[in-house]
């Protein structure tokens, strides 16, 4: 069996080398080479492009930024599709994407499961994300077995398109929590107070703060998260949450601290930089 990864960012190379030291044979593609040509130490064939990566391999795997990326570089694959073969989708795409890109399978003839997954750059490298799979029930087992290097937990939720819509419910705890954080930082900065000693040990205490916290006092954001997709993670919350009669106000401030934080040129950086949108300019 080969694999083609598509995607070879923070996760999908990540991915992509746990599968290769499970003994997965394993091609792999990205928009820039120089992301993907550090794979070929750990065994993988970097394809030149889309097309030569996918030819003869079955599953398909997709890790990129966002749902059109996803379709232009699925189209750009279909030369060397082969019908029935199966397509993961773990790229966060939100409601709508998910959908389209479903709809695209059936123009390709592929097996579609969406399959996004929770974790970021520290859980990827150990293999311990977890999978929201949604897709025809018939693919579940081979999905679970191949999550087996990748992942410390599949949960299967359905229909395809119900792991895209699953995955915005935790993005948005976990956007708004960091922005709620780096208020409260900036704020016990300003006091000169250590905010973590404040709630450790206690019911306010949060082992997701202890991780971001140190990296805002520090102001040093190495990207496990970027806030540039985390701003466009807080958008597709907010289209989900219209979707179906949410208020989408919170998260909705959460992306505006986002983008500012992009926009003062934080954008590639970890999310946690969202501190700098709390703080005056040049403070």
């Amino acid at each position: 069996m080969t694999l083609a990864v598509l995607g070879t960012g923070i996760m999908g190379a990540a991915i992509a080398r746990n599968w290769l030291r499970a003994g997965q044979q394993v091609r792999v593609w990205n928009r820039t080479r120089a992301s993907a040509e550090p794979l070929a130490a750990d065994g993988a064939v970097v394809a030149e492009t889309p097309a030569d990566a996918v030819r003869g391999a079955d599953p398909v795997v997709t890790m990129l930024f966002d749902a059109a990326a996803v379709a232009d570089v699925m189209r750009a694959a279909a030369p060397g599709l082969a019908p029935g073969t199966l397509w993961l989708q773990l790229s966060t795409v939100g409601a709508t994407g998910a959908d389209e890109l479903a709809a695209l399978a059936g123009e390709l003839g592929l097996v579609y499961v969406d399959a996004p997954v929770l974790g970021t750059r520290g859980p990827a490298e150990q293999g311990k994300l977890t999978v929201l799979a949604s897709g025809p029930a018939e693919a579940r087992a081979r999905v679970e077995q191949l999550a087996g290097p990748i992942a410390a937990k599949v949960t299967w939720l359905g229909e395809a398109g119900r792991g895209s819509r699953v995955k915005l419910v935790v993005n948005s705890w976990v956007l708004t929590s960091v922005a709620a954080l780096a208020q409260s930082v900036a704020l016990a900065d300003a006091l000169d107070v250590d905010f973590l000693s404040l709630i450790a040990g206690g019911p306010l205490d949060q082992g997701y703060a202890h991780l971001k916290a140190p990296l805002m006092r520090r102001r040093d954001y190495p990207a496990a998260f970027p806030a540039g997709g985390a701003a466009k993670d807080a958008r597709l919350v907010a289209e989900l949450a219209a979707q179906v009669g949410v208020d989408s106000s919170v998260v909705d401030a959460a992306r505006a601290l986002l983008e500012e934080a992009a926009a003062r040129g934080f954008a590639a950086d970890d999310m946690a930089a969202v501190y700098e949108a709390v703080r005056s300019p040049g403070a």
